[in-house]
């Protein structure tokens, strides 16, 4: 691990960054240019203590996982995550069919989305990256462990992660799932992740079995979905879905129409949600 080159590229990455390039107000007078280090601690998931050490050149070697989250922290490209991970003698992600990485232009659209819930998946049910309200109306996704990141899996597999949905609602979503699995395991039948899902779940719950062996495929598109969040009540959002078809990955979006009922209780969750005065349904 070269600590010294790691240290002089995490500074550099971090100062060329203002706080609105990352969704974040730049508050009081700054004497330095970019962001501060427990701003990328934070955006990290990662102590600042932990931070300041990499900084400094103190710090142990980053795990993988924390390598993939400083590259989306500070907005990193492809060939500079690669570089990140060389420094800390880590081999690179491979640059499959389906990318994990995140543009920073696509980062940049998540991060100007303040008044909506808006995530970044992959085709097959990846959570790559949430804005604030997205966490604030189901939770904080990317906190969990690598395989509770999955949309998919955790439907079918956590029975908390169902209760974001209205109970009448649930038949409808489940179908939606394996039908939207199912045209991308077929589109890509040598990615091994969406095979891998599809053999894990097929084994491990027998709804999706059953919808599966019904041979349903539904490319995921723009609907009008149901929320039940645990203290605002039910929301029905529009689902709006834009494609980044080189990366195999989906740009969600959900609003609410203007004068209506959950409308409103949409602002209210902004308010409250982004507070933490209230629970998500984890």
């Amino acid at each position: 691990m070269n600590r010294s080159e790691l240290a002089d590229f995490l500074r550099r990455a971090r100062a060329r960054l203002d706080p609105s390039d990352v969704g974040l107000t730049a508050g009081a007078r700054r004497r330095t240019p970019g962001l501060r280090r427990e701003e990328v601690a934070q955006l990290a998931g990662m102590s600042v203590d932990y931070y300041t050490r990499l900084e400094q050149s103190r710090g142990p070697s980053p795990s993988r996982q924390m390598l993939t989250a400083l590259a989306r922290a500070l907005r990193l490209t492809e060939d500079e995550r690669d570089h990140l991970f060389h420094l800390t003698g880590a081999q690179p992600p491979r640059r499959e069919a389906t990318s994990t990485h995140v543009r920073p232009s696509l980062l940049l659209v998540l991060d100007r989305l303040h008044d909506t819930p808006a995530m970044v998946v992959t085709d097959y049910g990846e959570v790559l990256a949430q804005n604030a309200l997205s966490r604030a109306l189901s939770g904080d996704v990317l906190a969990r462990p690598p395989q509770g990141r999955n949309m998919i899996r955790r439907f079918f597999l956590d029975p908390a992660a169902q209760e974001l949905f209205p109970p009448e609602d649930r038949p409808e979503r489940a179908r939606e799932q394996v039908a939207g699995l199912r045209a991308v395991a077929s589109a890509r039948p040598a990615d091994p992740e969406p095979a891998a899902l599809v053999a894990e779940l097929r084994a491990a719950s027998e709804e999706f079995a059953r919808l599966w062996d019904e041979h349903e495929v539904a490319v995921r598109r723009a609907a009008t979905k149901r929320f039940r969040h645990p203290a605002i009540g039910i929301l029905e959002l529009d689902c709006e879905v834009l494609v980044n078809s080189g990366h195999n990955q989906q740009l969600v979006i959900h609003t609410a129409r203007p004068g209506t009922e959950s409308y409103e209780r949409l602002q209210l969750l902004r308010v409250v949600g982004l507070q933490d005065m209230t629970a998500t349904s984890s």
